[in-house]
C-alpha cells in the first residue's frame, strides 16, 4: 500500500482539514456560520402563525448545537437540558421584574397610564408568548451563545461583553422609531445586562428566559417592544418627556431601565468573576 498517497487522499477528503477547515473551525469561522444558520431560521419563522416561532426556536437550538459540536468542537453545557426549566424560570422572573419596576416608577411620575384593550385574553397571551419565545431564543443564541463566546476566546470576556453589547444596540437601529439614544440605551440595559447575566449563569436558558419575560411583559402591557407595537391586554397612554417614557420606541428608550439595567449588571459581573466565569485575555486562546 502506498501510505503517502493514502495520507494525501485523507487530507483532501477530510472536511475538517486544510486551510478552509481551519478557518471554519476558528472562533470567527464558527461564529459567522452559526449566525447565518440561526439567523436564517429566525428570519423564516419569527413572524409565522401560531406555534411556528416556537418550532423555529427549537430548530435554531439544533442548528446551534450542530455548529458548536462539529465546527467549534466543544461541549454545549449552556443548552443542557438538565436544569433548563429552573434557569428559564429564574431568568423569566428577573425579566418580569425588570419591566414592572421601571413601568411602575414611570407611571408614578405620570408618564404612563393604562386601560383595558378589550382583546381576547388567551389569543393575545398565546401570540405574545410564541413571538417572544422565537425572538428570545434566536437572539440569545446569536449574541450570547455564538458572538460572546467566540469573541471572548479571542479577546477575553470583558472585551467580548462590550463588543456584543455595542452590536446589540446597533442591531436595533433599524427598528421603528429608533434613534442613536435608543441604540445606546439598548446596548447598556440589554446588551450589557443580558451579557453579564450569561457570564454569571453560563446558561442560554437563563438569558432567553430573561429576554422572554421582558418582551412578553412589555407587549401585554401595551408598550412597544423596541419600537414594535403589537396587541396587548392593556393599552398604554404615554405622556411626558421621551427621556422618561421612551416615547414611541417604548420602554427601552427610557433612562429608568438604563439605570436599573446597569445597576443589575454590576453585581452579576462580580458574581461571574467570583465563580471564575470571566475569561481574561491571556487565557483566551484555547
Amino acid at each position: 500500500m502506498n501510505t503517502t498517497s493514502t495520507a494525501r487522499h485523507d487530507h483532501r477528503t477530510n472536511p475538517g482539514s486544510g486551510r478552509v477547515g481551519r478557518i471554519v473551525r476558528s472562533p470567527l469561522g464558527w461564529m459567522l456560520t452559526g449566525l447565518v444558520g440561526v439567523g436564517a431560521v429566525s428570519g423564516v419563522t419569527a413572524n409565522g402563525p401560531g406555534p411556528v416561532p416556537v418550532l423555529g426556536a427549537a430548530v435554531a437550538v439544533a442548528v446551534y448545537w450542530t455548529v458548536m459540536r462539529h465546527l467549534a468542537r466543544r461541549p454545549t453545557p449552556e443548552i443542557a437540558r438538565r436544569g433548563a426549566g429552573r434557569e428559564a424560570l429564574l431568568g423569566g422572573g428577573i425579566g418580569l421584574g425588570f419591566v414592572l419596576v421601571p413601568v411602575l416608577l414611570i407611571t408614578v411620575f405620570g408618564g404612563y397610564s393604562f386601560s383595558w384593550a378589550g382583546h381576547g385574553f388567551l389569543p393575545v397571551v398565546a401570540s405574545a408568548a410564541a413571538t417572544a419565545v422565537g425572538a428570545a431564543v434566536a437572539e440569545e443564541l446569536m449574541f450570547r451563545g455564538l458572538a460572546l463566546q467566540a469573541l471572548e476566546q479571542l479577546c477575553g470576556s470583558r472585551a467580548a461583553l462590550a463588543i456584543t453589547a455595542l452590536f446589540f444596540g446597533v442591531a436595533h437601529l433599524a427598528n421603528p422609531g429608533a434613534t442613536a439614544w435608543s441604540a445606546l440605551a439598548i446596548a447598556l440595559e440589554a446588551g450589557v445586562l443580558v451579557g453579564a447575566a450569561f457570564l454569571w449563569r453560563r446558561s442560554i436558558w437563563f438569558v432567553a428566559g430573561l429576554h422572554f419575560g421582558w418582551n412578553t411583559t412589555e407587549q401585554l402591557l401595551g408598550i412597544p417592544v423596541s419600537g414594535h407595537a403589537a396587541k396587548g391586554l392593556l393599552t398604554a397612554e404615554v405622556d411626558g418627556p421621551a427621556l422618561l417614557t421612551g416615547g414611541s420606541f417604548g420602554l427601552e428608550a427610557s433612562i429608568v431601565p438604563v439605570v436599573i439595567g446597569v445597576g443589575l449588571a454590576v453585581p452579576m459581573l462580580v458574581l461571574a468573576s467570583r465563580r471564575g466565569g470571566l475569561l481574561p485575555r491571556k487565557r483566551a486562546r484555547r
